[in-house]
């Protein structure tokens, strides 16, 4: 389990960056969270749900999740219908495609110990695809160039290639709660080649410890965000600012500092989280101490303030009409877009500055300067 651990496909993208912070990362243990959980609920349903429409003997999980309601029970059942119409699709050139639900993929050809579960595997000949589900609603998830996705086919691979012809992979990433199904396709070669070239190299570093240590992006789910020193010095260079500088920033000047601020303000809120945790621990600060936050008021009973404010005459509800998440919960995508579609719109975003590799489209600035005049 620890073995697996260090080298895991969902953390690849950080170790595949900063390959010594598999073992930093390892030796903090996993302590869960209730997102984890929530994501596990979900796949546990989302299993269900599609093993049931395959019209596969199976359980009902429900009573045993935690944190299951109607918006996990809509995405479970709208994963299951996109599953559905996939094998379909690949019907049209494999009449009997195989179809694989949470299976084991061993990728640790490539990677030390590497291995993993693939949502649902489509096996067909000269296509393999390889489906993930991410319950996450915080990150929108690509599938493009993604090193999970590709640990994992590379497992699916290890497993069919010589039983089918494969020629192409198919990667997708269905992400419902953000109306998000990425699709990533490359050749088996392209695939392979990666795993060869780029993934094992670097995997024999970070299952050894070695390697250098880089920040960036990856950073924001490493065990050892708040106290790594390599994070520290990255973030502290935008501190040079404070010396010697003129009374105006240049543009450059700006550039530098607008490609590291997210990082930077992340960085400081971690540091500032694991301050607080580890004051809470009995760790003293000099110049800082531990103080009650503010508070707000709340009723110590419900029902009773009703009953109260009804005998006074007053009404004590508000009635409010569901907003668009609430609603889609309620009736589901489909219902949703059948009642409501047509009374529903979607207005101007508020601009952002983002990096060039965004993937939104230019905003046309004169286009709207003329619409407003």
């Amino acid at each position: 389990m620890t073995k697996h651990a260090l080298l895991s496909a969902s953390s690849s993208h950080r170790w595949l960056n900063c390959p010594p912070s598999a073992k930093l990362c390892v030796e903090q243990g996993d302590k869960g969270s209730a997102y984890a959980q929530q994501g596990t609920d979900a796949h546990s349903l989302c299993q269900y749900k599609l093993e049931k429409i395959l019209g596969i003997n199976t359980q009902n999980p429900i009573n045993n999740l935690e944190y299951y309601d109607a918006e996990m029970e809509n995405c479970a059942n709208e994963y299951a219908s996109f599953i559905l119409e996939q094998i379909e699709e690949v019907k049209h050139h494999c009449s009997d495609p195989l179809v694989l639900i949470e299976q084991h993929l061993n990728f640790s050809k490539y990677v030390e110990e590497g291995f993993g579960t693939g949502d649902c595997v489509i096996v067909s000949d000269k296509v393999l695809q390889v489906i993930d589900y991410k319950h996450g609603l915080g990150i929108l998830i690509s599938s493009e160039d993604n090193p999970q996705m590709m640990c994992y086919a590379l497992g699916a691979l290890e497993l069919f290639d010589g039983i089918y012809n494969v020629d192409i992979i198919k990667m997708t990433v269905f992400q419902p709660r953000r109306d998000n199904v990425s699709t990533y396709t490359l050749s088996k070669e392209d695939l392979v080649k990666w795993g060869n070239e780029v993934l094992s190299p670097i995997a024999k570093l970070a299952y050894a410890g070695e390697g250098e240590f880089k920040a960036g992006d990856h950073c924001q789910f490493c065990k050892v965000k708040a106290t790594c020193r390599k994070r520290a010095e990255y973030n502290l260079e935008l501190a040079k600012y404070d010396f010697e500088m003129p009374v105006t920033l240049d543009n450059t000047e700006v550039e530098v500092i607008l490609a590291k601020v997210d990082n930077f303000v992340a960085w400081v809120n971690d540091i500032k989280e694991y301050a607080l945790q580890q004051s809470l621990s009995g760790t003293k600060y000099e110049g800082f101490k531990l103080v009650e936050g503010r508070s707000t008021r709340k009723y110590t009973n419900e029902q009773a303030v009703a009953e109260a404010i009804n005998s006074a005459g007053f009404n004590p509800y508000e009635q409010k009409l569901l907003g668009i998440t609430a609603m889609t919960s309620i009736l589901g995508k489909t219902k949703f877009e059948e009642i409501l579609g047509s009374l529903v719109y979607k207005s101007p975003g508020k601009p952002t500055l983002v990096p060039c590799s965004d993937k939104r489209p230019t905003l046309n600035t004169a286009a709207n300067d003329f619409i407003k005049e």
